[in-house]
């Protein structure tokens, strides 16, 4: 059997992001509304400030407004529920996203359910929520699930009716969005996670696996159905081959996957790039809906 095809999710979302700044500059030409983004950063983490420069350079390049909210780690909860005040009042506005996680001393969950549902771009809240689990084109959807269905339709069309989807994985981040997408595209759904029975044979059964379980290469090339997508949402640090060195692997055991799949993302490189741009698309979309413009469909799932 050939080598999976490999799934370049860089490239698939160097075309989403021209996509979005063509949909940025009609949206100025036709409303005058330049989207903007507000992006909160408490503290100093490493990671996170990787995360935020690289938001923040995507939002300048497709021609959107970036507001920077750095602030120190000691930020009182009070200050910054203060700030997401602010920002759901500003008209100028149209996404906020607070990075995680948060210094312990303040409740992350009381400060995403201060963000307005409509202006929630990472799609979090528990009011978007409920929107995708009922199907309504109205939610703002998480955007690495979003950026994952995306590539799936990519490879296999916009018709998935009665492919049978495995979700390694029930996050609210990516697990549970995940499923409730695959649903809306009539896929047979099932959710799998650490207490499930016979893991191994739940993924041979799958057409779509979607691999969300934060636990390096669990996921190995005998666990896959011959031909399946793969889609590795996993990004894990481990030993490199050299003293002090580490490396980025996936949560599916990659060499071993790629013999067996039919299409499957690579770590780094697949899913990564997706999830900003679905950011950049998800803030659009709400830029779009505050104005009275047509929502472009990629947002909609």
């Amino acid at each position: 059997m050939a080598e999976a095809k490999i799934i370049d999710g860089k490239a698939f979302a160097a075309g989403l992001r021209a996509r979005v700044a063509e949909g940025v500059a009609a949206l100025k030409a036709s409303h005058g509304v330049t989207p903007g983004l507000a992006v909160v950063l408490v503290g100093e983490d490493p990671a996170s400030q990787v995360y935020v420069r690289s938001k923040e350079r995507a939002l300048v390049e497709l021609g959107m407004n970036s507001f920077d909210h750095h602030k120190p780690a000691d930020l009182a909860e009070a200050d910054l529920l203060a700030l997401i005040d602010q920002l759901n009042a500003d008209p100028a506005v149209h996404g906020i996203l607070v990075q995680l996680p948060l210094p312990k001393h303040i409740d992350t969950a009381k400060v995403l359910a201060r963000i307005v549902p409509e202006k929630d771009a990472d799609g979090f809240h528990v009011v978007n929520a409920g929107l995708l689990a009922v199907g309504s084109p109205g939610a703002i959807v998480p955007c690495t699930p979003l950026g994952s269905l995306l590539l799936i339709r990519d490879v296999l069309g916009n018709d998935l009716k009665g492919k049978r989807a495995l979700v390694l994985g029930r996050s609210n981040i990516v697990g549970k969005p995940m499923a409730q997408l695959l649903l809306q595209q009539d896929c047979t759904v099932t959710v799998a996670h650490s207490r499930t029975q016979d893991l191994p044979g739940e993924c041979r059964r799958a057409d779509i696996l979607v691999a969300a379980v934060g636990r390096p290469e669990m996921v190995r090339g005998d666990w896959i159905k011959p031909g399946a997508v793969v889609i590795d949402v996993g990004i894990n640090r481990v030993p490199g081959a050299e003293a002090g060195k580490t490396r980025l692997v996936g949560d599916v055991a990659y060499e071993e996957a790629v013999k067996v799949a039919g299409a499957i993302t690579p770590v780094p490189g697949g899913v990564g790039p997706m999830t900003i741009a679905c950011l950049m698309l998800n803030t659009l979309a709400a830029a779009c809906r505050a104005a009275g413009a047509p929502v472009p469909a990629e947002a909609l799932a």
